[in-house]
């Protein structure tokens, strides 16, 4: 727990993210509540050596952590608490957790090495941002969110807890991320400034991050003039590192954006731009430009991909082989897989392992793959992971390679899992439009109906199946009717009944021909559907 001025504290490594504290003459101002209710349980625990004043207002900075608000109410439920964060954290909480929910729970797994052993050489050392996706003491890790009742559009001033806080937007790894400034104690809290190079390239897969707004940002803040930062993670910045780090943290990622531009009006290819963009010298004097999470040769590839997407201008991109066909005629043009892997041997007792995890790649790849080569290419990126300071890094490539080695497996990362308790939280015709993105159509072909989902409440959604596309609709009339609650609609989401057991259980009503439902049913992939 540092302790920020005479006003305020930070609470850093009680999970990925800070928990923040800001003394007003009403009471104490929270910012962020962390992963859950347990974690914030823990924060407030430590709060409590310091101050016994009461909670009486909460601020989110982003839809990141604000999992565990409940706890604050623990302390005293009849408390009118007032909670303020940006209009973005609904929508960006719900669309994380729908269609692209598998690539983002694996993207998770494999950049916070949540699976990665507890000891050896294997084991998870840091996250680059905090020391754990989730501190294993705050389990079961139990959700708390309350939404925000004051919630910001734009830049304004409210009066919080008797101080006079200004509130503005500042999109950065979240398009809902706000910068808190307080003028009186002449403290900023923010999720702009990390404790590392700020990451425009997320391994685990976002959105692009613009670096030009986040440059904005930050601009902003340092127009502010504070004697004090609180991040969303890492330590309090006080004294001269406020000037001279932040300006440092800017100016590195004004330096990769510019440098990248340049290299792309002249005509660099991708590779040709991650080899000649690199921070010099200058960014090393500050932790806040050190590679520890992301590195600079993928924010460069981002830039790349969210100004002109994935063609490069090289010629070989533009209709490549498809893979297994490719990697075998490069196989060929080695003279045969024995020579490959001894390449591969040479390349890593060389320390080469860049070309020792592409010629490995080229076995796995391919459609002759054997164990031994999947256990290459396990080698190449653990020396990788034991090489790189970066934890993004170090954890994708550790995760990686045990499940090529086959003591991870991560196929349940691969498809939909609803959890009941998610569907209950939201609309009950939400996941309803989630489903088009398990029709396989295949299964679908010919396929040209209508199926409605009603719920007791007056709740009406439905999906148009038109000859392998499922397009949601309104479904004022339909081929296939089903009816059911929230409850039990849940249930069949998160794989806990099915939808046949419920309509034996007589809890769906079916309206319509049930061989037509069946074949509908059997077009989703989703095992509570057959």
């Amino acid at each position: 727990m540092y302790s920020v001025g005479d006003a305020a504290w930070c609470l850093v490594g009680n999970g990925l993210s800070n928990q923040s504290f800001v003394r007003g003459p009403e009471g104490l101002i929270a910012i962020d509540t962390g992963d859950s209710i347990e974690e914030m349980r823990s924060a407030l625990l430590e709060l409590r050596r310091h101050t016994r004043e009461p909670v009486v207002a909460c601020i989110y900075t982003h839809f990141h952590y604000v999992s565990g608000t409940q706890a604050i109410l623990e302390e005293d439920p009849s408390a009118d608490l007032q909670i303020y964060g940006h209009v973005g954290i609904e929508e960006n909480r719900r669309r994380f957790g729908a269609e692209v929910a598998p690539r983002s729970n694996r993207g998770l797994v494999h950049q916070f090495g949540v699976l990665l052993p507890a000891t050896g050489d294997d084991a998870l050392l840091h996250c680059g941002l905090g020391p754990a996706y989730r501190n294993s003491a705050h389990a079961p890790h139990t959700p708390g969110y309350i939404p925000a009742q004051h919630q910001i559009r734009e830049a304004c001033t409210m009066r919080i807890a008797g101080l006079d806080v200004h509130i503005t937007p500042a999109p950065s790894d979240a398009t809902d991320s706000v910068t808190v400034w307080f003028p009186s104690l002449r403290v900023c809290a923010n999720n702009l400034i990390w404790p590392a190079l700020f990451n425009v390239f997320a391994i685990r897969g976002e959105e692009y991050r613009d670096p030009r707004v986040v440059l904005q940002g930050i601009d902003h803040l340092l127009s502010l003039d504070p004697v004090a930062l609180i991040g969303t993670h890492g330590p309090p910045i006080e004294g001269t590192e406020v000037v001279n780090g932040v300006t440092d943290y800017r100016d590195a990622i004004q330096y990769i954006w510019d440098q990248t531009v340049r290299g792309i009006n002249k005509g660099l290819t991708l590779n040709e731009l991650t080899e000649a963009v690199q921070l010099p010298q200058r960014f090393q004097r500050s932790y806040l430009t050190h590679q520890f999470y992301g590195l600079v040769e993928h924010h460069v590839r981002q830039i790349h991909s969210g100004l002109f997407g994935w063609f490069d201008e090289d010629e070989s991109h533009l209709f490549p082989l498809p893979a297994a066909d490719r990697h075998q005629r490069l196989i060929a043009g080695f003279g045969g897989r024995e020579k490959v892997r001894t390449q591969i041997s040479q390349a890593m007792a060389a320390e080469d392992w860049r070309w020792a995890l592409e010629l490995a790649t080229w076995l796995v790849r391919s459609a002759e793959c054997e164990a031994s080569d999947r256990n290459l290419l396990a080698n190449a990126l653990r020396a990788i992971a034991q090489h790189t300071l970066a934890a993004n890094v170090r954890n994708w490539c550790l995760t990686r390679a045990l499940e090529l080695e086959g003591s991870l497996d991560l196929s349940r990362f691969r498809s939909h899992r609803f959890r009941d308790a998610d569907v209950l939280a939201a609309p009950p015709t939400q996941y309803i439009d989630t489903l088009r993105v398990l029709l396989d159509p295949v299964a679908a072909a010919g396929l040209t109906c209508t199926i409605a989902w009603q719920f007791p409440r007056g709740e009406r959604r439905g999906l148009q199946l038109r000859e392998g596309v499922a397009i949601p609709c309104e479904a004022r009339t339909a081929d296939v009717e089903l009816g059911m609650s929230h409850e039990t609609w849940a249930q069949i989401l998160g794989g806990k009944l099915t939808m046949n057991s419920a309509i034996d259980a007589q809890l769906l009503s079916l309206q319509g021909d049930p061989a037509l439902f069946e074949r509908v049913m059997q077009a989703f992939e989703h095992p509570s559907f057959c």
